[in-house]
């Protein structure tokens, strides 16, 4: 039993990777599924899609290794965080679609709060802000638009989870609710500073408190899953967020590291050691990680769209057939330019917490063509990660890491990194192993299962890829990102 199953559900696809007791990979197995948006601003996942596709990709990854359930000592979680669900007690059965973490439709119910002064308290228990990003207002929705859910909620026959408590509930067969403290505090319905559910912000969003998981740490006991899933018992040792998960996966445990994640949207944490940092700058106060009932806090920056302006250049505009093919383009394209791209195609997150707001482009010519856009598209993840890490150093001091550590499907484009470092004024490092997700959960998985070693061994096996180092003027630099700045105070005064 030397192998560790990490599952990674993320926004959008499934993947589960096999990682022996070096937490080397052996077998990896992805899918990915479709995006239903039902109305302007709204995202939703089918619950079957999300489920068919781990079963699917942790059985084939499996079978890709050769190997048995009887070879795995534990499984691994993490998750697309905030995406909420809520099902059936009695059949497991979803009530209604996922309400994805980039759903919009209850900006009204969000705005409606904080006219009537209820953000500096939310705020303070939570470390969020209140905003449809977070899970709390989409229960709400759920209860209150889908027939009979909340007469059925009252009378405790349904379950609400994020994503890692339903997949956990589905593996074990409907024995365990439970999800953990990363997760839960990406709710905003715990308080993150006692560690518990928040009775009064429940009441405030008249959300029944039979409704929720049992909160545990991130190495913990979730159960096992049901034997006819992979042919015997395997336990759940692991769960974290996405984010937090990468965090662990890229070995932040000292207060002052940083890292910052680019899939679908782009992530950046800084390890706050034992203190809640409030922030000045419409940041995240977050859990990073909860071990041995000790929790770790992290500041915490979110942009709705990185990879995915990517994808919006392969699937919306057709530029691209394949991601990759941006930096040649963004190499081609004429810097002189400027163009600039907004992506605030779900809203602008951090630090400017703008739901209302819609992409836009500024600076085009006769002469802008695919490779410019191409450009801007890549550079638009460099400017928002600077404005994100701009809001990290004036809230948490000097003291924080110079370096930038990171990871996610566009660190692969060298290009897109250097720009990056070049931005920031920053390096930025890029490890041996860039599936840091997938590594954390599973590192979590293995040290419950007593074959991992403990943090402070585990961060010794951290290995650099490549360092990029900055290389653009200052006054160019400055220039480029005032001229960033100027677009985004312009789309968000449309």
């Amino acid at each position: 039993m030397s192998l560790i199953l990490a599952i990674d559900q993320g926004t959008t696809s499934s993947r589960a990777i096999l990682f022996d007791q070096a937490l080397r990979v052996v077998a990896l197995a992805q899918e990915e599924f479709p995006q239903h948006y039902p109305a302007p601003g709204w995202v939703e996942h089918d619950p079957s899609d999300l489920w068919s596709s781990v079963a699917a990709t942790a059985r084939a990854a499996i079978e890709k290794a050769g190997r048995g359930a009887a070879d795995i000592a534990a499984i691994g979680i993490t998750n697309q965080r905030e995406t909420t669900l809520i099902w059936d007690r009695a059949t497991g059965e979803p009530i209604h679609n996922a309400i994805v973490w980039q759903d919009r439709r209850t900006a009204d119910t969000c705005a409606a709060l904080k006219a009537a002064g209820h953000e500096a308290m939310i705020t303070a228990r939570t470390g969020l802000l209140l905003d449809p990003y977070f899970s709390g207002t989409k229960v709400k929705w759920l209860l209150d638009n889908v027939p009979g859910a909340r007469e059925r909620s009252a009378r405790g026959e349904l379950a609400f989870g994020t994503v890692d408590s339903f997949l956990i509930w589905k593996l074990t067969g409907g024995r365990v609710h439970a999800t953990d403290a990363t997760n839960a505090a990406r709710t905003m319905l715990f308080n993150i500073a006692t560690n518990e559910w928040d009775a009064e912000i429940c009441a405030l969003l008249d959300v029944p408190m039979s409704l929720l998981p049992d909160v545990r740490d991130c190495a913990a006991d979730f159960g096992v899953t049901r034997p006819d899933l992979f042919g015997q018992e395997i336990p759940i040792l692991g769960v974290a967020g996405d984010q937090q998960a990468a965090t662990v996966g890229q070995a932040c445990f000292q207060p002052g590291m940083m890292k910052s994640t680019y899939g679908t949207g782009c992530f950046a944490l800084l390890n706050t050691g034992a203190d809640m940092v409030p922030s000045k700058n419409r940041l995240l106060t977050t859990i990073a990680y909860r071990f041995d009932g000790r929790t770790t806090y992290a500041l915490e920056g979110s942009i709705f769209i990185a990879g995915a302006v990517v994808q919006w250049l392969r699937d919306g505009l057709k530029i691209i057939r394949e991601a990759k093919e941006t930096q040649a383009l963004a190499e081609a394209a004429d810097a002189a330019q400027g163009v600039v791209l907004v992506p605030a195609f779900t809203g602008l997150g951090a630090p400017y917490w703008r739901p209302d707001c819609r992409g836009a482009v500024y600076g085009l010519t006769r002469n802008s063509g695919p490779a410019e856009l191409a450009r801007a598209a890549l550079e638009s993840v460099g400017y928002q990660t600077r404005d994100l890490l701009e809001a990290m150093r004036s809230d948490w001091g000097a003291s924080a890491e110079g370096i930038l550590r990171v990871d996610g499907g566009m660190t692969a484009s060298d290009w897109a990194m250097q720009f990056l470092s070049d931005i920031l004024g920053a390096p930025v490092d890029r490890p041996v192993v860039t599936e840091t997700t997938a590594l954390g959960a599973a590192y979590l998985a293995g040290l419950k299962a007593g074959i991992c070693p403990p943090p402070e061994e585990f961060a010794k096996g951290w290995a650099l890829e490549r360092r990029f180092e900055p290389a653009m003027p200052e006054a160019d630099r400055g220039a480029r990102y005032a001229r960033w700045q100027r677009a985004v105070q312009a789309t968000m005064s449309v």
